[in-house]
């Protein structure tokens, strides 16, 4: 278990020490993605109603913007 969890962690340095800017941008397009949910006519899912892809496109942009020295 421990030898998957570190090669999973290794991938992911490696994927996003390539893409410094992928965290931002996928945090950028839920945030978007999120606005555009609420003008969609009809009864809205939990997620909606919480506004779950905004806070989740928030803290990825800004842990991406934290993350883009270290990985890079």
């Amino acid at each position: 278990m421990d030898k998957f969890l570190n090669d999973l962690l290794d991938r992911a340095s490696h994927f996003l020490g390539e893409r410094p800017g992928f965290l931002p941008l996928l945090g950028l397009l839920l945030v978007a993605l999120n606005l555009v949910v609420q003008f969609v006519p009809g009864p809205g899912a939990w997620w909606v109603d919480r506004h779950l892809l905004l806070h989740i496109g928030l803290i990825l942009a800004l842990l991406g913007l934290l993350l883009v020295r270290p990985l890079g």
